[in-house]
């Protein structure tokens, strides 16, 4: 999985007014768990720009005042309104420890269900997952080739060494559902099996 830096400086104030002081500065309040204690902390807001709006997932090099600690964005909070980073939620890692994180998904192939006029949906862009650290990879890769219209991919049927998968198992994850343009797929099946039955026979008929 790919990983970033983000700087960040330890603050003195806890606190609904701390905290919009700090915010009013141009920095997003943050804390680190998982260590011996909470930190408290304070980031430049344009820190998050890419590793919050973006369809990427990191492991962090949370760099505080110098000392360099493996983290993952755990939680994020955001104003209604301007949509800014409000808040965020740091957790640190180690190599030994398996973490919870939502990787995206990749698909892989064209869906034969939608190369005969189906409509792919996908219900879920991300999966959440638990592994350690380095089993963890930038995005789940799913073969959607072989899918037909009417057929999906739930979450059980996907496999990735090392990971687990926390969504309910029967969720579909993508589907193909039909369309006013889709083939039926039995029709091309015997198209396909004629056109193969013809050439075999000109084949013997030239032989």
């Amino acid at each position: 999985m790919k990983s970033t830096v983000v700087k960040a400086s330890l603050r003195n104030d806890a606190g609904k007014k701390a905290a919009n002081s700090i915010r009013k500065e141009g920095m997003v309040p943050a804390i680190l768990y998982g260590g011996n204690e909470q930190k408290l902390l304070q980031i430049d807001e344009r820190q998050f720009n890419h590793i919050v709006y973006t369809p990427n997932v990191y492991l962090i090099d949370l760099d505080v005042d110098g000392e360099v600690t493996k983290a993952i964005l755990q939680d994020i909070q955001f104003h209604p309104v301007t949509d800014k980073v409000t808040h965020a939620d740091f957790l640190m890692i180690t190599d030994d420890s398996p973490v919870v994180i939502s990787i995206p998904i990749k698909t892989l192939g064209n869906a034969r269900g939608v190369i005969n006029g189906g409509k792919l949906n996908i219900n879920r862009r991300r999966l959440k997952v638990k592994g350690l650290p380095s089993a963890l990879t930038d995005n789940i890769e799913i073969n959607i080739a072989p899918l037909r219209i009417g057929q999906s991919i739930k979450v059980k049927e996907i496999q990735v060494e090392g990971l687990q998968f926390l969504d309910p198992p029967n969720d579909v994850v993508i589907s193909v559902k039909t369309s006013r343009t889709a083939v039926a797929e039995d029709d091309e099946d015997e198209e396909e099996g004629a056109e193969g039955a013809e050439a075999a026979a000109e084949e013997s008929a030239e032989a």
